[in-house]
């Protein structure tokens, strides 16, 4: 029972009954638990840290973010969730945030320009330090035109952008060289004697998919293929989209020797569906795929992909974000992946 004349607090411990239990100013204890420019000593410093502790006293970030203009918070804004290459990626940024102290908050535009534009309106409000948008989009999607207007005002607000394999906007960029991706995948096929493909090209408008099938037609023009229209297959960027295009294969039937899928998702649904259709890998036909995800170690064949190092990109965009804005205008980092070649496109030359 608390004792007579002893006052109950009945709400949550403010910062001047901090103050008060640790004997300072409400400006000191302010100081203690607030940044500032202005120190405090040592002894003032831990009386008033015990007292927080104590009465189990919440810094009121609302506030903080008034004061400061932004708070320690990092807005990381995705196509979807779960995706299949968002993991590493995602782990780099809340790494790099860890690293700086600072908090993330993913949310998902499930693939909708619409979304992503209430969503920024959202964070505008809310004055996150950064905002990370991370995810392929249309080539020619005019729906886009909104989005990069809200992430223009969040600039404008004193936030900064940075945005993840979106090359072209005029933000700091952290991308991958899809084009040289492709690049990679469809000359180490060649240099293992293969001659014959069927290209998996993911969607047609959407930029990462188009960019890597394009990368894989130059190499093969370069070296005298000129793939026919047959042997491009479009669909959806995911497993569900390798599963429709393999069936889409089976149903135009070619002497193609190997199948070159834009994604590791895409070549995983293709495995899928041949296997239902009995046709064997690699005996029948090689495949592979891009990003060399985590759930390849369980599949058989063991994929041939290209290695992508999405965790880096992740950190990387996080870090630049905390960079001052550039006064010469917008940054781009751009990294590239390596071919791994694995038991899915055994050579074909002689002498392998």
């Amino acid at each position: 029972m608390p004792q007579e004349g002893t006052a109950i607090r009945t709400g949550p411990a403010t910062l001047e009954d901090v103050a008060a239990l640790a004997g300072v100013s409400r400006a000191t204890a302010s100081r203690v638990l607030n940044p500032s420019a202005r120190t405090v000593g040592a002894a003032n410093r831990k009386k008033v840290e015990a007292a927080a502790a104590e009465l189990g006293y919440v810094v009121n970030a609302s506030a903080q973010t008034i004061a400061r203009g932004r708070s320690d918070s990092i807005a990381f804004v995705v196509n979807a969730i779960p995706d299949d290459y968002l993991s590493p990626i995602a782990a780099g940024v809340f790494h790099a945030a860890d690293a700086a102290d600072l908090m993330v908050t993913m949310v998902s535009t499930n693939e909708s320009a619409a979304r992503a534009r209430r969503i920024i309106s959202v964070f505008r409000g809310l004055r996150p330090r950064l905002l990370i948008l991370a995810g392929s989009r249309h080539v020619d999607d005019a729906a886009f035109g909104p989005v990069v207007d809200e992430l223009r005002a969040f600039e404008a607000d004193g936030g900064r952008v940075v945005v993840i394999g979106q090359v072209g906007l005029p933000f700091d960029t952290v991308s991958i060289d899809n084009v040289g991706v492709g690049r990679a995948i469809a000359r180490a096929f060649l240099d293992l004697g293969y001659e014959q493909f069927t290209v998996f090209a993911g969607p047609a408008k959407a930029v990462t998919p188009r960019d890597r099938a394009d990368g894989i037609l130059a190499e093969f023009a370069d070296a005298g293929i000129h793939l026919p229209p047959d042997r491009i297959i479009t669909g959806a960027f995911s497993r569900e989209g390798g599963y429709v295009a393999a069936g889409e294969f089976l149903r135009r039937r070619s002497d193609t020797e190997a199948i070159l899928a834009t994604a590791d998702a895409v070549a995983l649904g293709a495995i899928a569906r041949l296997r239902e259709a009995g046709v064997k890998l690699p005996g029948d036909v090689a495949i592979s795929g891009v990003d060399d995800l985590l759930a390849l170690r369980d599949v058989t064949p063991a994929l041939t992909t290209v290695r992508l190092p999405w965790n880096e990109v992740g950190v990387i965009a996080l870090e630049l974000g905390l960079e001052p804005a550039p006064t010469d205008g917008p940054r781009t980092r751009t990294l590239s992946g390596h071919v791994v070649l694995r038991e899915s496109s055994p050579r074909l030359v002689p002498g392998g």
